[in-house]
Formats: C-alpha cells, structure tokens, sequence
C-alpha cells in the first residue's frame, strides 16, 4: 500500500495537451506538490509545536536542577532550531517551486526577478558576514556593495512589475480589469505610507547611533530565516493571499525591541520581499510594494516603545505596544492596497469596508505573536540576554564612604 501511494506521487503518463499532442504529467494531478505542500505544512507545525514544548521544559529542567550547563544548553537550543528552520525553508520552497511551475504561476517577468533580488539579499548578507569576519574594511566594502546590489535588484524588479502592469498581463492573472485599478491611489498610498514610517524610524530610533556589524547581521539573519520558515505553518489561509501563521513575526519583533527600529524596518523590508516568492500576488508595482517590503517593514517598528522610560521595567508591555502599533500600520498597507487595486473583488460591497474586514486576519495573526510574545518576554534569562545586548548594565554599586580618619 506504501509503495502505490509512493508510486502515486512520481509515476507519470501522457496527457492531451489539447493540440494533439501529450505531454507527461502525473498520475494524480497536483499530488506531488499541493497535496504534498500541504501535508509537510501540518507536519511541521506540529513537529515545531512538539520541539518548542520539549525545548522549553529541558530548558527549565536545566535551568533549575543544573544552572551551570544552562548556557551551553541555550547554545545547543538555538543549533537545533537553525536546523530545523533550514529544513523547513528548503522542503516547503521546493514545493512551493514545484506547484506554481505545474499550475503555471511561474511569470518570467515577475517570479524570477523577485527570486534574483531575494538571491541578492542572502548572498549580499552571508558575504558580508564572512568579511566581517577579516577585517572593517573588508566589511565595508563587502557592505556598500551587497547594498549596491540589493538597490539595482529591487529596482530591476520595481521595472519589470511596470511592463508586467502594462501588458494586461497582470489584470487577466488576478482577475480583475486593468481600468479598475487606480494609478495615483496606490503611488499616492505607498508613498505616503513610507514616508511615515521612515519618519517614525528615523524619529524614534536618533539615540541607536550603531551601524550593522557582525553580531547584528548575524542576528538579523538567523530572525528574517526563522519568520520566513514560521510563515509556512499556516494555521488557516486567506483565498486573495494573506495567513494567519504560528507566530511568524515574532523573530523579527523581537530583532527590532533587541536593535532598534531602524535595523528593524530594514529587516522587515528584506522579509517583505522574501513573501513575495512564498505567497505571489502580484498586479502593480505601488500595489507590490503596499503588499509586501513596505507592510512587513511596519512590522520592524514593533521596538518603538523599548527605551521609554514609563516602560523600562515592563518589557512585555512596550513590547505588546509597539506590536500593535506596527501591525495597525501592516493593516492600513494592506487596506490600501485592497481598496485601489484589488477593489472589484469586493463586487457590490463598499470596498474600503470589504478590505477592512478581509484583512482584519492581521489581527488574528499578530494576537498569536502578542501571546507568545509576551511569554518570552516574562522570561527573566530572556531579558537578561536581550539587556546585555541592549546595550543595558547594571547600576554600579555605591562605593562605601571613606571612614573617618583615626585622630
């Protein structure tokens, strides 16, 4: 019986290509790669969800009864979680590959530039990681250039989503007429929006004086990784794009509370793009940038209320604040973007109430993170970590008073 439904998964036939001809394809249509994308998905939400409980309960295990290994624990904690993200992101982007090339989403024009500028942004930032490894200057250099890079993939991009607008191409893929979509709305909108959140950034992160260095690419990484692979366990999916995800944002919050809002729009940015590949709606250049780079970069302002001093002592409430802050700015992207470009799907309704309600699952998705959230940050060794690298010591004990001196 395995072996059939195995057999079911890679055995081909000739099938009519509707021009007398045939072409192979599989026995079970969609098998291999949407039924296949979906069971993984299951899988590993529940072997993540399995590996989470046992981590955490070795974790306090240890802590208690051994808080000397406690450390090296952590260490061996965060391997296996690196591991497990990396299997995660290359079984699902397989498949994800595999089904839009066999249900035709695959557009030369669109896919494959994302994918190119998504290619430019792992290696720009694993290169320059290895340079910083060498020497400042070598950082640099690797730094301007993979920024350079990233600038000229993006831009690419942004071109190639114009022609594809242009051609009707876009409309006819989304189901939508080109005439419905509004040119000033979405450029208006997009523009508006980043100015916003550029001002927010710049304003409430003017005392993070620091660059990117090693450790802060590190980290970004490993956070932009662990959210990408989060966001494939899917708890349930919108039908126009959008997911409610196990806690997918929660790494990259916690990047921007640990280094500030700046680097954390920065990293929401480059996520942004990399959603782009794993969940393609794509019709308009404006409508791309409302959708994807400029929504998740709302989301690295989730550590705005870090250095307020009302809230110094509460973690978990600036953080709970700055997460729904962010998200409210993710809704309004997406609201926008609902509105101007993707307005027909509304039919009769209003479509500013139509996209409010659909996108409303932002919500819903970032009330997930807020409970976890707020978990880890009642954790008194997870603030102690992220303190120390915030920068924050401990208030220097008073020297006792010269005693008097002896007559």
């Amino acid at each position: 019986m395995f072996l059939n439904l195995l057999g079911s998964y890679v055995g081909t036939v000739d099938l009519p290509d509707g021009e007398g001809g045939t072409y192979p394809g599989y026995v079970y249509d969609d098998v291999w790669t949407g039924f296949a994308k979906d069971a993984m998905a299951n899988v590993f939400l529940w072997v993540i969800v399995a590996a989470a409980v046992i981590l955490l309960a070795v974790g306090l295990f240890v802590r208690f009864k051994k808080a000397d290994f406690f450390r090296t624990y952590v260490k061996y904690a965060i391997t296996f979680a690196a591991g497990l993200t990396v299997t995660v992101l290359a079984t699902m982007l397989s498949l994800e590959f595999l089904d839009m090339s066999e249900n035709g989403y695959v557009f030369d024009l669109v896919l494959w530039p994302t994918v190119a500028a998504a290619a430019v942004i792992v290696l720009g930032i694993a290169a320059t990681y290895v340079c910083s490894l060498y020497s400042r200057k070598a950082f640099r250099i690797s730094l301007i250039a993979s920024l350079s890079a990233f600038a000229a993939a993006v831009v690419a991009l942004f071109a190639c989503l114009c022609v594809y607008f242009s051609s009707g191409d876009a409309a006819d893929n989304n189901g939508v007429s080109q005439g419905s979509v509004s040119d000033p709305g979405l450029y208006l909108s997009a523009a508006g929006v980043v100015i916003v959140i550029v001002a927010l950034a710049f304003l409430l992160g003017r005392k993070d004086k620091k660059g990117f260095d090693t450790r802060t690419i590190a980290y970004a990484a490993v956070c932009i990784a662990m959210s990408f692979a989060l966001s494939y366990i899917k708890l349930w999916e919108m039908p126009q794009g959008g997911s409610v995800t196990l806690a997918s944002l929660l790494p990259l919050m916690i990047f921007s509370y640990m280094f500030g809002v700046k680097k954390g729009v920065f990293a929401g940015m480059i996520y942004g793009i990399l959603q782009a590949i794993q969940d393609p709606w794509l019709l308009h250049p404006a409508q791309f940038l409302l959708d994807y780079p400029v929504a998740f970069a709302a989301i690295g302002l989730a550590g705005m209320f870090r250095g307020v001093t009302a809230l110094e002592n509460k973690p978990q409430l600036a953080f709970a604040l700055g997460g729904v802050v962010a998200s409210v700015l993710r809704f309004l992207c997406h609201i926008l973007s609902g509105v101007f470009a993707f307005s027909e799907y509304a039919g009769d309704q209003n479509p500013w109430v139509y996209s409010m309600a659909y996108n409303s699952f932002v919500f819903i998705d970032i009330a997930i993170v807020l409970v976890v959230g707020v978990i880890v940050f009642s954790s008194k060794s997870f603030m102690t970590f992220v303190n120390k690298y915030n920068g924050k010591k401990d208030a220097p004990a008073q020297e006792p008073a010269p005693e008097a001196e002896q007559k």
